[in-house]
């Protein structure tokens, strides 16, 4: 069963919470599916890791950061499981999935910029969202699952540019890659919600981010934009698992954008669909297209990933 969380709004921006599974319609590469499995938001706990960039070049939020997580927590029902992570140029967890608020504060307060100044190497971004994806949900099954991305954007690891080639590497590399990335994330349909430090490009606007939902940011036209590199790239990690990007700068508090975070997955459904449940097979390997639509609500805004991918194999 492919899985899909999602989250609608009406004309006016407020989410409706009041809808059924018949009033979906899930698409599989251009094919309707049956919704054979539903559930409204908050009837199921929710999982959200907390990835914190504690590089030397967030020292200054450093503080705002971390009260703000424990903001997030508050607008998190009391039973919805949150872990912490940490990085620099390595990736520390500080709390598995837990819901004692007492315990996960006390993580929170464990991260510190000061004591990462040693841990040189770089901002390893992409590394720690893929470890938090592949390690920290592993065997947890939550109703929606999100990563929270706190950082500049500007990874150390992955030697990515406007050239989308640099988002790949050639078969048996080795390497971690973006595209690995965003696999390992569509694959458990783990939404990213990323959190910059730096002021919003001009053509990054709302509306700009709304018209390119379902194509990807990495083309060869990107240069023409004037769109920095690193934060054209944690677009495109938002867009392609269905979560948002934010700008610290743009809000009144970090506070208050990660309320906005809490309210959006405290308002998300959870979709379940078979591929191909005739011939009972698995789907195809590679990138499926995914559309959600709920045609008896004109003037609707569904938001949800654009795609999923099948590994070829366990991996």
């Amino acid at each position: 069963m492919v899985l899909v969380t999602c989250t609608v709004s009406g004309r006016d921006g407020a989410a409706l919470r009041d809808l059924g599974a018949k009033d979906f319609q899930v698409f599989d590469d251009g094919v309707e599916k049956q919704v054979e499995f539903f559930l409204a938001p908050e009837r199921e706990p929710a999982g959200v890791a907390l990835v914190i960039d504690a590089s030397p070049s967030v020292l200054r939020d450093a503080k705002e950061m971390t009260d703000a997580a424990r903001a997030l927590m508050d607008v998190l029902y009391r039973n919805d499981e949150v872990a912490i992570v940490d990085f620099s140029a390595h990736t520390y967890l500080q709390s598995g999935f837990s819901s004692d608020r007492n315990l996960l504060s006390r993580a929170i307060a464990r991260v510190d910029v000061r004591s990462l100044l040693g841990d040189t190497g770089g901002s390893n971004i992409y590394e720690a969202v893929y470890l938090t994806a592949k390690g920290v949900f592993a065997g947890h099954r939550h109703a929606r699952n999100a990563i929270v991305l706190f950082t500049d954007g500007q990874d150390s690891g992955l030697g990515l540019t406007l050239d989308p080639a640099s988002a790949a590497v050639g078969p048996g590399s080795g390497r971690l890659t973006f595209e690995d990335v965003i696999r390992t994330l569509t694959a458990a349909d783990v939404q990213v919600f990323a959190v910059s430090t730096e002021n919003r490009p001009k053509v990054m606007t709302p509306q700009w981010l709304e018209l390119h939902r379902n194509s990807t940011l990495l083309t060869p036209d990107a240069r023409k934009t004037g769109i920095p590199a690193y934060t054209l790239y944690l677009a495109e990690l938002a867009r392609s698992t269905g979560g948002q990007l934010y700008f610290l700068h743009e809000a009144s508090s970090l506070a208050d954008t990660f309320r906005q975070i809490g309210r959006r997955v405290n308002a998300e459904y959870w979709l379940g669909f078979v591929p191909d449940p005739l011939a009972g097979v698995a789907p195809h390997t590679g990138w499926h297209s995914l559309r959600v639509s709920v045609p008896g609500h004109e003037g609707a805004n569904v938001v949800y990933r654009p795609s999923y991918y099948v590994p070829a194999g366990p991996e």
